[in-house]
């Protein structure tokens, strides 16, 4: 009979996950959250649970965070600069308040900020608005190992919740990671950090070197295929020296262009120069628009919030607090706009 209990169990089990999934695919494809956690920074609307809105207390931390990175602070310093200013981390704030442990908390150390949570916080879409569903997935019902979905196949739903930092800050901060420099336990800088990918895979390529190495040995290999990311790349790489002349040859012929043909190349850099003019320009007038009606919504928020502050369904120290800190967004967002008019 043990036998088939555990038959009948399985299926229970395999029915029941199917339909937890289809119920969680139907809200997240309705654009709610579907991950029960609450970001850093954030709290339930006491009107609508349903909704998340910026923390009065901790929400200023989360801007100063992109703020001080964007401005060429790094994570370990911004971890050190909290710890040093008494600042609990996410895990110990969260235990504190609601007594949540899921992000085993460290209560020795309150003040002890994670460099990896600070770096997902930093890669948040949630920060500016917009809402991600299906990052990740589950293959059964049996595995608890949550597998990364692809890009392609994530829902992302734009401005669902008010936003602590602004797009542009989150895409800045997005470039530093993209092209970001440091150097490697030698203390040597890789001159091609950040340039290369991987022709296979899109991956970043990472020079491969040691003291005991010959540099002529020197070469770069995938990032995807080391870490087993991407099971579709191969084992390759290129040599730095081969690199090297690869790159010296091609500025080489291009000098020697621009001495025998200088009309055409003149001609060349001036079309190129007027594209990207244009491309400016055009960039331009899209944050022109977005800070407008950024704008437009703070005024329509603070109207609100009066309306809610005369007729008592917030009290007169919150509305101080949350108009405070829209008046001063409003303040930067019209300054931010007569730099870019």
């Amino acid at each position: 009979m043990s036998e088939m209990r555990n038959f009948f169990n399985y299926f229970f089990a395999r029915d029941m996950s199917k339909k937890i999934r289809a119920v969680q695919r139907a809200k997240g494809e309705r654009g709610e959250r579907v991950r029960t956690t609450i970001p850093y920074g954030y709290m339930k609307n006491p009107d609508n649970p349903k909704q998340l809105v910026p923390n009065p207390e901790i929400a200023p931390i989360v801007k100063r965070i992109f703020e001080m990175y964007s401005s060429g602070i790094g994570i370990r310093r911004i971890c050190a600069t909290f710890e040093r200013e008494e600042i609990l981390c996410p895990s110990v704030y969260a235990f504190r308040t609601t007594g949540n442990r899921s992000g085993n908390p460290n209560l020795d150390k309150p003040y002890r900020w994670s460099i990896t949570a600070v770096r997902k916080m930093l890669s948040n879409e949630f920060y500016f608005g917009d809402t991600v569903n299906f990052k990740t997935y589950s293959k059964s019902n049996k595995l608890k190992k949550r597998l990364k979905n692809p890009p392609e196949k994530r829902l992302v739903f734009k401005d669902t919740h008010e936003a602590i930092v602004s797009r542009k800050l989150f895409d800045t901060v997005q470039k530093h990671f993209a092209g970001r420099k440091r150097p490697d336990v030698q203390g040597e800088m890789d001159k091609f950090a950040g340039y290369l990918v991987c022709a296979e895979c899109g991956a970043r390529l990472y020079l491969h070197r040691g003291k005991t190495i010959d540099p002529k040995l020197n070469a770069f290999q995938c990032g995807g295929y080391q870490t087993k990311d991407n099971s579709n790349c191969t084992s390759h790489y290129i040599r730095e020296s081969v690199l090297n002349e690869i790159v010296l040859t091609s500025l080489r012929q291009m000098t020697a262009y621009a001495w025998e043909n200088t009309e055409e190349f003149y001609a060349m850099a001036t079309a190129n120069g007027e594209a990207e003019a244009q491309r400016f320009y055009a960039t331009a007038e899209r944050q022109k628009t977005q800070i407008t009606s950024r704008i437009s919504q703070l005024d329509n928020i603070i109207r609100c919030l009066y309306e809610d502050r005369v007729t008592g369904r917030i009290t007169s120290e919150r509305y101080d607090t949350m108009t405070s800190g829209y008046e001063l967004e409003q303040a930067e967002l019209r300054q931010e706009l007569q730099c870019i008019t």
